[in-house]
């Protein structure tokens, strides 16, 4: 026996009156098609590595972070003094793939030997290799320091706001940096690295 649903209100509804009108194929199948009212469905449960890295974080110190953080930028320094990237073959391992497979500088490409410049206090070298990570230095530097010093030991350096039309200038900068630097005329070819 199959039921066919009734006629739907058409009336306008009251002023505080909820009009609802549920699904026939929810009716059917013996579920409504609304969760009941006050119902809130339950937090997945975090799994045991979320729970091993959130009890980490609750127990370690608040300068562990930023810690961690000076880490990462002394290895990328210390890799990029160590391989002296600008003695390097253009196809050394390990190199960049969209180099390898289609010849054309990547965005990021010469930024290593840029860094490896900028060590050696060579500004113009390093502008040479990849003048808007020589630009940026500065300003990631910056906010770095500011963040890191709020996070370890509260300082309250003054905010560096940056827009997201500023962003999306720089990033608009960097495009065209990219697209520029493979072109394969006469001025543009300088930009090869």
């Amino acid at each position: 026996m199959t039921s066919v649903p009734g006629p739907v209100d058409q009336s306008p509804p009251t002023a505080g009156a909820v009009h609802t009108v549920s699904a026939p194929n929810a009716a059917q199948n013996g579920w409504s098609a609304e969760p009941p009212v006050g119902y809130h469905y339950p937090a997945p449960e975090p799994d045991r590595l979320t729970r091993l890295v959130l009890r980490i974080h609750e127990r370690s110190p608040r300068w562990a972070v930023p810690l961690a953080a000076v880490g990462c930028i002394g290895l990328g320094m210390a890799y990029a003094l160590v391989s002296n990237p600008t003695h390097a073959d253009p196809d050394a391992a390990p190199t960049c793939i969209l180099k390898l497979t289609t010849g054309f500088d990547c965005p990021g490409c010469g930024g290593t030997r840029a860094l490896w410049y900028v060590l050696h206090a060579d500004l113009p070298a390093a502008a040479r290799h990849h003048f808007l990570f020589v630009f940026s230095l500065p300003f990631l530097a910056y906010l770095f320091v500011a963040w890191a010093g709020n996070q370890a030991f509260g300082w309250r350096l003054p905010e560096l706001r940056i827009s997201p039309k500023v962003i999306s200038g720089f990033m608009a900068a960097w495009l065209a940096f990219t697209v520029v630097r493979n072109l394969p005329w006469a001025p543009f070819t300088s930009l090869y690295v």
